[in-house]
């Protein structure tokens, strides 16, 4: 596995991209709204990445996605094309975002709520986001990929939800999927040792029944086998000298985002000293589903 070691100009474009990856989404967030549908969200965020961001939206066009973004609704997993589904109210949707500036890759999603989730939906994705933090928190230069893994499904199983294991994060720079694969499962100590200068995705994808998921005849949009909601939680992240650093980080999370990431390095400790058995039928490694987003 050869893995890209960003130099200081290379970090420097990533960081343009990231933010201008997360300003779509916080431009989008207004318009998530009961009957909007998924294909008007796409045109909007398309119109701002190109006319005001002046970047380009990676999934058009990538290996045959016909859109800019992807939306993933409910019980949709990842990789939903836009079209002409209407959101209702209950409805939870991710928006996954994948701008290129000046030739390098900003991607990140978060999910968002339409009206009034219900319980499991909102604890769902509460846990979901978390799920993300904690792995973030895992990363580190000396620490490994299965501690990142590991720190994500102990906490998620923990919660009774499952991790999907059929698609994963991924290196990012001047190619949208680089390696490494990031899994969101996983052994502490197992896989590549991070170094400075590395950038990935943590992007979990988490089940609030069973993890398996199944392909629709599109080629793209994956979904639970059960139909079971799912959530997806993304950032892209820097391993740097002293720890990491979130390249997608948007406006509303950067008050107070050092207590959360000590309050999710807290949390991933608690986690693993409560898990009390290890986790069963851990897959082997599988590659990279390249996907839109």
């Amino acid at each position: 596995m050869s893995v890209a070691i960003k130099s200081a100009e290379e970090i420097e474009k990533m960081r343009v991209a990231g933010r201008l990856a997360a300003s779509v989404l916080e431009m989008i967030e207004a318009q998530v709204v009961p009957g909007v549908t998924t294909g008007e969200l796409d045109r909007m965020c398309h119109e701002f990445i190109v006319n005001e961001l002046d970047a380009i939206p990676a999934p058009l066009n990538y290996r045959g996605f016909p859109r800019s973004i992807c939306t993933s609704v409910n019980n949709q997993v990842c990789h939903g094309i836009p079209g002409n589904k209407r959101l209702k109210k209950g409805d939870i949707v991710n928006i996954d975002i994948t701008v290129i500036k000046d030739g390098y890759h900003g991607d990140t999603s978060k999910m968002f709520f339409v009206g009034e989730p219900t319980v499991l939906a909102r604890r769902l994705v509460e846990i979901t986001q978390q799920a993300m933090r904690i792995g973030i928190a895992a990363a580190g230069p000396g620490a490994t990929l299965g501690d990142i893994g590991h720190a994500i499904q102990t906490f998620v199983e923990k919660h009774r939800f499952s991790v999907v294991r059929e698609y994963c994060g991924h290196g990012i720079g001047r190619e949208f999927h680089e390696e490494p694969q990031v899994l969101h499962y996983g052994k502490p100590g197992d896989g590549l040792r991070l170094q400075p200068g590395m950038c990935f995705t943590i992007e979990p994808m988490v089940n609030a029944g069973k993890r398996f998921v199944k392909l629709l005849p599109d080629g793209w949009t994956v979904v639970t086998k059960d139909r079971a909601l799912s959530a997806q939680w993304e950032h892209t992240i820097l391993i740097t000298d002293d720890g990491r650093e979130v390249l997608t980080l948007r406006d509303e999370e950067r008050a107070g985002i050092a207590d959360q990431s000590q309050d999710s390095n807290q949390d991933a400790d608690q986690d693993q000293e409560q898990i009390a058995r290890p986790a069963e039928g851990l897959a082997e490694p599988v590659r990279l589903r390249a996907g839109a987003g």
